[in-house]
């Protein structure tokens, strides 16, 4: 494989590519905001919505690179601005009981998982995996993982099989968490913290945290930015079960921490210290939400379904049990230290 690096030269004709798809993401991302307004339903809903009517645009054609780019990288812009709508303050003021909610809840998911996958027949390391991607970030720890992991004529398989699933669950729990939470009463501070730890994804995350309110929205993205933190342990404990267990591969490791929460928790930093102008902050935050609002519609056009039925019952039973296992343990832990 060759890695290219694009020169100045070659931008217009990399924008000529990407905007197609990314006008497609922009066009539902007005629609559903023009929804929200005048109907009073989440617009991340409606983006969802209409970037899953619009799921053709996703085959090959020439909407395809802007899709991808926007449901990419879009949301990582998006999601590293979400930076300048919090500070320190707000953190310091979830307590820590988040914080060892977040770190039992990854330990014991992935612990479970991987000796449920064990039972039913599959590599332990399968488990590892989908646990993983479960009690972590979704299918950007799925793929992290994949990549510490040694190589096995099943691995590009499993690993496939992780990501749409986690994507389609992830997808699911954005739409019935926010339900869930408003049937069992619990208030927006909970709420927050109740999504943050159990939907998979970043995008659905903060789908799913601001279709509810603004506070469970932020409360809900720094939770979810804590699980992606703990990538980085999770990565070095793979990496020493399979030194400790003969199964250590030669292959290149993953980033250890993804940019986009880096640079979160560095504009927390810098909104904390109360420099930046509101209009700058006003400016950053407005244009979080746009980006977000397209790469959810974006992922909406690259949600395939029906892909979940070439691989067979048992690892979506694994899947989905472990997405039940990991909320009905935060609820569990939320009453717990109520």
């Amino acid at each position: 494989m060759t890695t290219t690096t694009l020169s100045l030269a070659d931008w217009p004709a990399r924008g000529r590519e990407l905007f197609p798809g990314v006008l497609a993401c922009a066009v539902a991302a007005t629609a559903a905001t023009f929804l929200s307004q005048h109907y009073g339903a989440p617009v991340m809903l409606f983006a969802l919505l209409l970037g899953m009517a619009m799921n053709f645009l996703s085959a090959e054609g020439p909407c395809k690179p802007g899709i991808e780019f926007t449901s990419r990288h879009v949301l990582r812009w998006g999601v590293a601005l979400l930076g300048l709508r919090i500070t320190v303050a707000q953190v310091a003021a979830l307590g820590w009981h988040p914080v060892l909610l977040v770190v039992l809840s990854v330990t014991l998911t992935i612990g479970v998982s991987m000796v449920v996958a064990r039972l039913m027949g599959f590599n332990i390391l399968f488990g590892l995996l989908s646990g993983g991607a479960t009690a972590i970030c979704g299918a950007s720890a799925a793929l992290a993982l994949a990549a510490a992991l040694p190589p096995h004529p099943l691995k590009e398989r499993a690993t496939l099989f992780t990501v749409v699933g986690i994507s389609a669950l992830s997808t699911l729990t954005m739409i019935v968490y926010p339900i869930l939470a408003r049937a069992i009463a619990l208030d927006p501070h909970t709420a927050g913290i109740f999504l943050g730890a159990t939907i998979h994804d970043v995008a659905q995350v903060v789908g799913a945290g601001y279709s509810m309110s603004k506070e469970t929205g932020d409360i809900a993205t720094l939770v979810k930015l804590m699980r992606v933190a703990m990538l980085v342990p999770v990565i070095m404990f793979a990496v020493m079960f399979m030194r400790a267990t003969g199964k250590a591969g030669d292959g290149p490791r993953p980033p250890l921490l993804p940019w986009f929460a880096v640079a979160f928790a560095a504009l927390v930093a810098l909104n904390s210290t109360g420099w930046l102008p509101r209009a700058v902050t006003a400016t950053g935050s407005d244009v979080s939400g746009w980006f977000l609002v397209a790469a959810i519609a974006g992922i909406g056009m690259k949600t395939q379904l029906r892909e979940l039925i070439t691989v067979g019952l048992k690892p979506v039973v694994l899947m989905v049990g472990e997405t039940v296992f990991i909320a009905l343990l935060v609820l569990a832990l939320l009453r717990f230290f109520a």
